[in-house]
């Protein structure tokens, strides 16, 4: 069994998530079989000596009397008002009778509505055995909520052994806050859960994602003491968490360091962190990661290829795409419809409709119809070359196949007449949306308020932007952005503010380009010390303004002779790296030469020399 470094510990006391972590341990997946059967194991043991016990115990006929009762609870309607007739001189109330009505009836929601009516009937007091019992049948039939309200009304306190299958169940079912609740219960006991329930729990919070929880739990994991903390399955979670919170290189080391301990992770894994470096475009480490799958005996299968060829076209990279399209076709990999779909996706957006029609009839050849995505993209690849004739005769084909007239279909052919700047049409299919009973949503409505404010139309645009809102709809920053862009730049500087605290009211959050935008409408109208102050709050938030709004910015300042706010700007453009441009630098010079050239040779000198 392979020991894992202190590298775990350096690894995860960096990521500010995360408390103090002892030193893990990594170890082999077959161990990790035997923990997790365990637990049925013994439920099954304990049961069957339960039952033993009782057939020692009980009659033969008193057995009959509960198979009967089982029957009778099944099948007849209202039998909790003919029951004790029909059993006049039977105690019900025995706990051992109870015990073997939950062991024998098929459906424990029969058997928990016999336990309420137990309680009720007899003032039944149930005793510890019969309620971990039912309990456990609860869990085991996945009835999570039932089993909680169940918790709740006995007050049980089950064995710890039930509460890990309990744990379990919740994690099956992404109630992750219940299950930290449950963790804490057992590290209270002292009781380990074992490291697949770990492992189940921490995949529930990803799934969901609660990534603070996961990293909680996590914490409270290597700190319990279990045996082998790390394994093959946690390390997946861990590389999953690390791409969730943005930071795909510690993940990298991650898979490094279990690499040279002798252990591989799954393909899974490496798909994951393949996906988050194609987000951030570094495509030399998905390289290096395709290499090391191969090596390591991880061959990338279709959906690895997939997030790769999906990040390449996402990334504008069409025709380095459809270059390892064609190289994993040759090496005997048989795309699926979802791949060709991304690839004729891909090609449309760089505008080769040529080598995108070429996979489409491709796909037929092969046997693969095209489905209601495939159609679509390959319409939205006909409207951006303007083939409307094209465009008209697949999308009437579509509907043949019974894929037209979807939010998805009318959102492409709205975005098609928008990119060659036909509003009016794109309007019209619009306002052709409801009467066919096609829902618009966020997408529909954001097309068409950045098209009109292309055309400078704005009072459109906000028409669009009141009817969203009053459709209970959610604005998105994509839908405010245009309009205070257009806002800014026409001088209506109020609206434009008024808007962007509309934004925050509802809580979304701001595109960077819109502080940008504000910025540059403030300094158009000479308020420039509100410019200051909205640059102030750019960097307080860690938002990087555009060179072209911190140009303005310094023009502005320099024009009202704030020399000192200017070189204060001019300052953090070189420390971002922006370069001022030659006639900008003029016109400053010039004008702080106005005033005192020795002063400004003095203030230039000093910046450079900073810089």
């Amino acid at each position: 069994m392979a020991k894992a470094s202190s590298f775990f510990l350096n690894l995860l006391r960096t990521n500010t998530r995360t408390a103090k972590i002892p030193n893990a341990q990594v170890r082999n997946l077959s161990v990790e079989s035997k923990e997790s059967s365990f637990i049925v194991k013994e439920s099954v043991e304990k049961q069957n000596q339960c039952k033993d016990l009782l057939n020692d115990s009980v009659s033969e006929s008193d057995l009959d009397i509960v198979k009967q009762v089982c029957k009778i609870t099944r099948t007849m309607p209202r039998w909790e008002e003919t029951l004790v007739l029909n059993f006049p001189s039977f105690d019900f109330s025995e706990p051992w009778f109870f015990r073997e009505f939950v062991r024998q009836q098929g459906n424990v929601f029969f058997s928990l509505h016999f336990f309420h009516w137990l309680r009720s009937e007899y003032e039944f007091s149930p005793d510890f055995d019969s309620c971990n019992l039912l309990f456990d049948k609860l869990v085991e039939a996945k009835a999570c909520k039932a089993a909680r309200n169940f918790l709740h009304q006995t007050n049980l306190e089950p064995e710890p052994s039930s509460l890990e299958r309990y744990l379990r169940c919740l994690s099956e079912n992404k109630l992750v806050e219940e299950v930290v609740d449950v963790f804490s219960i057992l590290n209270k006991i002292s009781y380990r859960p074992s490291i697949a329930t770990w492992n189940l729990a921490l995949s529930a919070c990803l799934n969901v994602n609660r990534i603070d929880l996961f990293w909680e739990l996590y914490r409270d994991m290597v700190e319990s003491g279990v045996e082998a903390n790390i394994d093959v399955e946690t390390v997946g979670c861990l590389i999953q968490a690390f791409c969730i919170d943005g930071k795909p290189s510690k993940g990298f080391e991650l898979i490094q360091q279990i690499l040279a301990d002798g252990l591989v992770p799954d393909t899974v894994a490496f798909r994951k962190l393949i996906a988050s470096f194609c987000k951030i475009n570094d495509y030399n480490r998905v390289s290096e990661l395709l290499h090391t799958m191969i090596v390591a005996g991880r061959a990338p299968d279709n959906y690895t290829y997939q997030e790769v060829i999906n990040g390449l076209c996402k990334n504008r990279k069409g025709r380095e795409g459809f270059r390892i399209f064609n190289d994993i076709k040759d090496r005997g990999y048989a795309p699926d419809r979802v791949m060709y779909t991304t690839m004729i996706h891909g090609l449309c957006k760089i505008r080769d409709l040529g080598e995108a029609r070429k996979l489409w009839f491709e796909m037929f050849n092969k046997g693969m119809l095209p489905n209601e995505y495939t159609y679509n993209t390959f319409l939205y690849g006909l409207y951006k070359a303007y083939d409307l004739k094209e465009a008209k005769r697949l999308y009437k084909e579509m509907l043949e196949k019974g894929y037209g007239e979807t939010t998805v279909s009318y959102n492409t052919m709205i975005a098609g007449f928008c990119l060659h700047g036909e509003t009016e049409e794109a309007y019209r299919i619009f306002e052709e949306m409801p009467r066919k009973g096609v829902a618009r949503d966020i997408i529909t409505f954001n097309n068409l308020i950045r098209a009109f404010c292309m055309k400078g139309e704005v009072a459109k645009s906000l028409n669009l932007l009141h009817e969203l809102s009053a459709q209970g709809l959610q604005p998105s920053a994509s839908s405010y952005a245009p309009i205070i862009k257009n806002l800014c730049r026409d001088g209506h500087i109020e609206e434009a503010k008024n808007l962007f605290n509309d934004m925050q009211s509802r809580g979304v959050e701001p595109k960077v380009c819109t502080h940008d935008h504000i910025i540059a409408g403030l300094c158009k109208q000479g308020y420039v010390a509100e410019g200051m102050e909205w640059f102030g709050a750019m960097l307080k938030n860690q938002l990087k303004p555009q060179q072209k709004t911190l140009e303005k910015l310094v023009w502005s300042l320099s024009k009202r002779d704030r020399f000192d706010d200017s070189l204060l700007v001019l300052d953090f453009m070189f420390r971002l790296g922006y370069a001022l441009k030659i006639s900008i630098c003029h016109a400053i010079v010039t004008k702080f030469c106005e005033s005192n050239v020795h002063l400004v040779e003095s203030c230039l000198d000093e910046v450079l020399e900073i810089n």
